[in-house]
């Protein structure tokens, strides 16, 4: 891989070569949206390349697990990325939360209370934005139902062009991580990802004996994520020629 295409900071390639030497124990775990998934307008018409879910089958056959953490739900981001082998967490973990359930009905009321259009991920609701007439009023007003979403004890996070409402659970990607890593014993991994609550996944790879962190870049991802970073990609393309270092 040549060019500008990626960054590392110093020492972060031997860490990949330590990860691909001893794939037996070790994890990959990857967002699916502006990740492995190119972003588009419309979520539903989202896909993975067909190269991408190649080199997916290849990891899943040399790694003690390879993940998809999403934040779609399992069932969805499982279809999006349509490889059998990873295991599919959605929701940004919430779905490993059974705290969260309770908060089904709070969330549809909330939804019903706005008028957005929604999507409903069931533990979460997602209000978008990106393609609307006037992006910045819009984004004053999902601004305003943030507010609206906090004052009712609920969690409201922007991303890329959209706002997301969640339970009040301590459940994120982070929890996610070590519910994957720890009970199978692994102490070395990689997360990669491209935006706000993948930061939270950076974290849950705190205090392994070998953690990769991969920003996949994008002027519309938070700064932070670049600078948490070992490595930074500036596509999902760019991602899959690095994965196949591995």
């Amino acid at each position: 891989m040549g060019g500008n295409s990626y960054r590392m900071a110093v020492g972060s390639e031997p860490l990949l070569e330590v990860l691909a030497a001893n794939p037996a124990e070790a994890a990959i775990m990857l967002d699916v949206d502006g990740t492995l998934a190119p972003i588009v307008a419309r979520p539903e018409l989202a896909s993975v390349p067909d190269e991408t879910r190649a080199e997916l089958r290849r990891l899943v056959a040399r790694y003690a697990l390879v993940a998809c953490i999403s934040g779609r739900t399992g069932v969805d981001a499982r279809k999006v990325v349509c490889v059998d082998g990873p295991v599919y967490v959605g929701v940004h973990g919430l779905e490993l939360a059974p705290e969260a359930e309770r908060w089904r009905g709070p969330l549809q009321e909330f939804a019903e209370s706005v008028d957005w259009p929604v999507e409903d991920k069931g533990l979460a609701v997602v209000f978008h934005y990106r393609g609307a007439e006037d992006e910045e009023a819009a984004l004053a007003i999902l601004r305003g139902v943030a507010e609206r979403a906090t004052a009712l004890g609920l969690q409201a996070q922007f991303g890329r062009k959209v706002l997301e409402v969640r339970p009040p659970v301590a459940a994120d990607k982070g929890t996610a991580v070590r519910a994957l890593l720890e009970p199978r014993g692994l102490r070395r991994a990689l997360y990669a990802g491209d935006d706000t609550t993948d930061l939270d996944a950076f974290r849950g790879l705190d205090g392994l004996d070998v953690s990769v962190r991969i920003a996949v870049a994008s002027v519309e991802g938070p700064p932070e994520l670049r600078e948490a970073a070992d490595i930074v990609v500036e596509s999902p393309a760019a991602l899959v020629e690095l994965l196949r270092l591995l």
